[in-house]
């Protein structure tokens, strides 16, 4: 898998995707990314990929030559993807369809600043804009960042213990993930459930779907609802 980073901060990658699994899995060839600097791009001496809006209004955008030209330069873009809360909500769905067809193993991840891109940018590309969640951010090199590790992380090969490493989590299981235990089984007058040391792997299951279904009840009633449709 392989992402093209279009930003005007290139020192903020790989940033936290250098860490941990992800950050091995970049060091193992799984996946791979380039950062395009957007600056490189600008329209005078002084850097500027930005202008004030047609119509008035605070905020600058960012310039559609500008930001042209730096998709232009990309030899193979891939889907191409803006960061943005006019987007649908990024979720754990997509993600496994991100990177179940083989067309979609390269993307550009174009992230914003200031006030936005120039809505010409988008229609030109048939750009896909896309939101992490309903909050706004600086810019979108921390929502790419996201985006990049909850895509890695889910490939064959990066997480340890095989396929169910991912599929026996949160959202994967059509709702919230069981309270999670580990040794000592007693700390600080609290014991682990009784049944997770029974080694009754059918009861140990029946359990962890209650606890699963009953935390989705309280805390994500949306869920269930998602599931239904």
């Amino acid at each position: 898998m392989h992402f093209n980073i279009l930003t005007v901060f290139p020192e903020m990658f790989p940033g936290t995707l250098g860490a941990g699994v992800v950050g091995r899995a970049l060091a193992d060839g799984i996946w791979s990314y380039d950062v395009i600097n957007i600056r490189d791009f600008a329209i005078n001496d002084y850097g500027s990929v930005d202008d004030t809006q047609f119509g008035g209004g605070s905020g600058m955008v960012m310039r559609p030559d500008v930001l042209g030209a730096a998709i232009d330069s990309i030899k193979n873009p891939g889907q191409i993807i803006y960061f943005s809360p006019r987007g649908p909500r990024f979720n754990q769905k997509m993600v496994r369809e991100f990177t179940r067809a083989p067309e979609n193993r390269v993307f550009t991840l174009l992230c914003g600043r200031y006030e936005g891109i120039d809505q010409r940018v988008i229609d030109e590309y048939n750009i896909m804009e896309l939101s992490i969640g309903d909050y706004i951010l600086s810019g979108g090199e921390i929502a790419a960042q996201v985006f990049i590790d909850s895509t890695v992380r889910v490939l064959d090969n990066v997480l340890g213990g095989g396929a169910e490493s991912t599929t026996n989590e949160s959202f994967e299981i059509g709702g919230l993930e069981w309270p999670l235990y580990t040794r000592p089984s007693a700390w600080r007058g609290r014991d682990v459930p009784e049944v997770l040391l029974s080694g009754h792997h059918g009861n140990i299951e029946r359990w962890r779907k209650q606890q699963s279904d009953e935390i989705t009840r309280q805390r994500r009633p949306d869920l269930i609802k998602e599931n239904k449709k």
